[in-house]
């Protein structure tokens, strides 16, 4: 099974990276397959809601989308990671998220896929909460099965990320639960 971790950061090698990196380890060592969307190698342009989308496969906005709409379509598991931005994960990721509306329209293709959620705020209380329940709110919108960290909303961290040991546990804990959940659901397929 694949997870496919999503960093929803504008910045290079950050808190964002770092996180969607430990969660993957966690997965790695369950022995899922990886991959990774990092929002700051990519060029994603706003949707401009044209609707073509309704009536093809693919967007016509020529940028790397594309790649991305296949590493989701891919992936059992999505987690993704996003920085606070004024309250909110930042424009860069809500692109993407705009954008996705394409997978929504072809048959719901993240349906039933299983979805976790990171944030990383300026402090303890710096808006990770809000942020991970707009994160869940997308995955709602597409049919996926949300999860936590067992006692909360997901990866809660602060800055620098790798140095806040009990956010990093919340970290560790989210990607376990995304591992419980694909390894439940691939042991009810193989029955």
């Amino acid at each position: 099974m694949k997870i496919t971790g999503i960093s929803g950061s504008p910045r290079k090698g950050q808190n964002c990276e770092k996180i969607i990196g430990a969660a993957l380890e966690v997965a790695k060592e369950r022995g899922f397959e990886t991959d990774t969307v990092f929002i700051s190698n990519e060029e994603v342009a706003p949707c401009k809601a044209c609707g073509a989308c309704r009536d093809q496969d693919f967007c016509v906005i020529d940028d790397d989308m594309d790649e991305i709409y296949e590493k989701m379509r891919a992936a059992d598991g999505i987690i993704v990671a996003a920085p606070v931005y004024m309250g909110n994960y930042p424009a860069q990721l809500k692109a993407l998220f705009d954008r996705s509306v394409l997978l929504r329209r072809k048959n719901f293709a993240l349906k039933n896929k299983v979805g976790a959620a990171l944030s990383v705020g300026g402090s303890r209380n710096g808006g990770q909460e809000k942020t991970i329940q707009s994160i869940h709110d997308w995955m709602h919108i597409h049919g996926m099965i949300v999860v936590g960290d067992n006692s909360h909303f997901g990866g809660i961290t602060w800055n620098p990320a790798e140095e806040d040991t009990v956010g990093m546990q919340t970290v560790s804990e989210t990607a376990k639960k995304l591992c419980d959940v694909l390894e439940l659901i691939q042991k009810n397929r193989d029955k």
